[in-house]
């Protein structure tokens, strides 16, 4: 068997959790969420949770995250009309950039459905240049970590 082939993690490898709830048009033809909507969920898992903690701000802020890097690891279908919990982490974190896992597990099971990751660079929203992130959004950070 090889060691490096991608496992299903357990719940207790993440931090918070949030529900998500899957819609009619997330299934594809063969029966159960396609690939590309795992993407929004990590994508929208991950931003609520920072808009909730304060750190964010989509409308008036002057720092945004860019997404810079993204992978994803498929271990059990998921389908609607099921109940999803997007597990968060903080894997690295560098002056202005973060790497975000976070685990899809169907409601109650006890190892992820899929898992990966993304790496968001923040940046000042008008000249689009790294941007450190601030004390605050810090202290967030590690509470994933």
């Amino acid at each position: 068997m090889d060691s490096t082939k991608p496992q299903a993690m357990p719940r207790s490898e993440y931090r918070t959790f949030r529900p998500i709830t899957t819609r009619w048009m997330d299934n594809d033809v063969y029966g159960h969420v396609n690939n590309v909507v795992y993407y929004s969920w990590f994508d929208t898992a991950v931003n609520a949770h920072l808009i909730e903690q304060g750190v964010l701000d989509i409308h008036q802020g002057e720092t945004i995250g860019l997404v810079v890097e993204t992978q994803c690891n498929y271990f059990a279908p998921l389908a609607f009309p099921q109940s999803i919990e997007a597990g968060i982490r903080v894997a690295h974190r560098g002056t202005s950039s973060v790497k975000y896992e976070v685990g899809l597990f169907a409601k109650d099971a006890s190892l992820t459905a899929a898992r990966g990751h993304f790496v968001h660079v923040y940046v000042n929203k008008q000249t689009r240049r790294p941007q450190a992130l601030s004390e605050s959004f810090i202290k967030v950070l590690e509470a994933l970590s």
